[in-house]
């Protein structure tokens, strides 16, 4: 019977005390001091070398892992083979899995392996390990479709669930459920319409966790009437079906719809959750709907005893701030009983820079522990609205004196079921030709109706005529002249993109739908944007 691995470092103690020596020189404190119980310690121990790059911790660890027994624990293998990745030795890291096919795991183990390598984020040996298996089952599957998931690799997802359907495996509902997300994230309706499809074909009977998804699928696919009809349709005693329609009529803009669910959900005596409550706050903040909002906050705790979490705070944050109502926001945050957390004050920053508040923004900056980019280029774009370029150039000094980039956009859209990806200021599409020459029209025609690009939103020290430019290649734009270029008229375009709509794109779509008669739908980092007749459905609040 195995020892127990505390008794078999007492019997070893001089290369036990060694290796805790070493760790104790990493510097960061999750590295001192490691009493070691179990394998599991040890895939901590090379789960934390790996953020270093310390490489001699990992072979000293791999040759105790050996010593003891350890080599071929399922979990103990993924974590070395990711450990010797991240510490720039790949040739090691293959050897050691190519290792593992010569130990005739049985298929569990191997089941097993792919799923840690998809918690370590490392999607790509998790492949390796799958395409040399000898055989593959629903699990199988399920574990390579749902880790690609979790890694935000949804396109990916989609090959490896069309490959299946083409295999001897039938998929299940943990596979649809899987699959569903990856639509929805991806906002492809014409994929998300054949894997609905695909379930009524293979007579997958809907539970909760499939009918949330399905509802949630629609919803950011843009199709909100289908998810509507998908939830009247369904069993609705979970409260996650509920939540899912909460959520995605937020999305939309659409609060009052929102606020009349959760009256139904009352009716129906379906308790609500802190989820329920993110709902409806969301949807009170795209509708500027402040005393509303004010009242769900109460009503968690008054009725229902919910206590706020820091999400709930920030959308109260975020709705007063996107109100106006600033100081008001400061104070929900100094009156926390927690520490507020990054996406707090970034919230926080937003409003300052679209009500002008420079101080209040400098506390919001000084409270982001890890600045990004775009953090940075919110303070310095409310500089400059206040005229205020000597700050404005120190904030940008700052992001170059850090290496700080500001994140880079992107947009997609789905024609023909093909995904087609657009960064901003990204000349490497093969028809980009064709597509800035409908740019280029499309940006000569709003400019002959009267339409001023935002200029103060690019950086100030390149001319009037390069910020027009950075402008007029903002993925969105590029997306949409791709999708104009491809479609006829009268057809509906939708576009998704990574982050917030700019005032500019949204101000320039807008006349573009009125121009070509065109129902535009963008979906952003927050809502959903419906774009008809030179108006948004978001009323010009977002």
């Amino acid at each position: 019977m195995r020892m127990h691995v505390a008794n078999k470092f007492t019997a070893h103690s001089s290369m036990a005390t060694r290796w805790t020596r070493s760790c104790t020189l990493l510097s960061s404190p999750q590295y001192l001091s490691y009493a070691i119980t179990d394998h599991r310690e040890l895939c901590r121990v090379l789960n934390s070398c790996k953020s270093s790059f310390y490489f001699r911790i990992v072979i000293e660890t791999h040759t105790m892992i050996i010593k003891y027994g350890y080599g071929t624990y399922p979990s103990i293998v993924a974590s070395l083979v990711s450990a010797y990745k991240h510490c720039d030795k790949l040739s090691l890291a293959y050897r050691l899995l190519d290792q593992v096919f010569c130990w005739n795991f049985d298929l569990v183990t191997f089941n097993i392996i792919i799923e840690k390598f998809m918690k370590l984020g490392e999607y790509g040996i998790a492949k390796k390990v799958f395409s040399k298996m000898p055989v593959q089952d629903v699990v199988s599957w399920n574990s390579i479709i749902g880790g690609y998931i979790r890694n935000a690799r949804f396109e990916e997802a989609l090959i490896f669930f069309r490959e299946m359907l083409s295999s001897n495996v039938e998929p299940d509902k943990f596979t649809f459920a899987s699959i569903i997300t990856g639509c929805a994230r991806l906002g492809a309706l014409n994929h998300a319409l054949w894997v609905h499809d695909l379930m009524i074909e293979k007579r997958i009977e809907l539970n909760f966790i499939l009918s949330s998804a399905l509802i949630d699928m629609y919803s950011k696919c843009g199709r909100i009437q289908a998810a509507e009809e998908v939830f009247d349709s369904v069993q609705r005693d979970d409260v996650s079906v509920w939540n899912a329609m909460i959520s995605g009529l937020a999305i939309h803009g659409l609060a009052t719809d929102a606020i009349t669910i959760f009256s139904k959900m009352e009716v129906e005596n379906v308790l609500p959750d802190s989820i329920t409550f993110l709902g409806l706050l969301t949807a009170c903040t795209h509708c500027g709907m402040v005393e509303v909002g004010r009242k769900y906050f109460d009503r968690m705790t008054s009725h229902y005893s919910i206590q706020p979490q820091l999400e709930h705070y920030g959308a109260m944050v975020d709705l007063l701030g996107r109100a106006g109502h600033v100081e008001e926001a400061y104070g929900i945050i100094t009156s926390m009983k927690m520490d507020p957390d990054v996406v707090i004050w970034r919230a926080l920053l937003s409003a300052c820079r679209t009500y002008k508040k420079p101080e209040l923004g400098e506390v919001a900056i000084a409270n982001i522990s890890r600045l990004k980019g775009g953090d940075y280029v919110l303070l310095s774009n409310m500089y400059c609205s206040l005229e205020r370029w000597d700050s404005a150039q120190r904030a940008r000094e700052i992001m170059q004196k850090k290496g700080v980039r500001k994140n880079q956009g992107k947009s997609w859209l789905e024609l023909a079921g093909v995904i087609h990806q657009f960064k901003a200021g990204d000349r490497s599409h093969p028809e980009f030709a064709s597509i800035n020459k409908v740019l280029g029209g499309l940006i000569q025609r709003t400019k002959l109706e009267g339409f001023l690009p935002a200029t103060e939103l690019v950086l100030m020290d390149v001319s009037e005529e390069e910020k027009e430019g950075n402008l007029y290649h903002h993925s969105e734009k590029l997306a949409l002249a791709y999708g104009i270029l491809k479609t006829s008229p009268g057809t509906e375009i939708r576009v998704s993109k990574n982050l917030r709509i700019c005032p500019d794109c949204h101000s320039w779509i807008k006349m573009i739908s009125r121009l070509l008669s065109r129902v535009i739908i963008v979906r952003d980092r927050i809502r959903f944007h419906r774009f008809q007749g030179g108006l948004c459905s978001c009323g010009d609040y977002w």
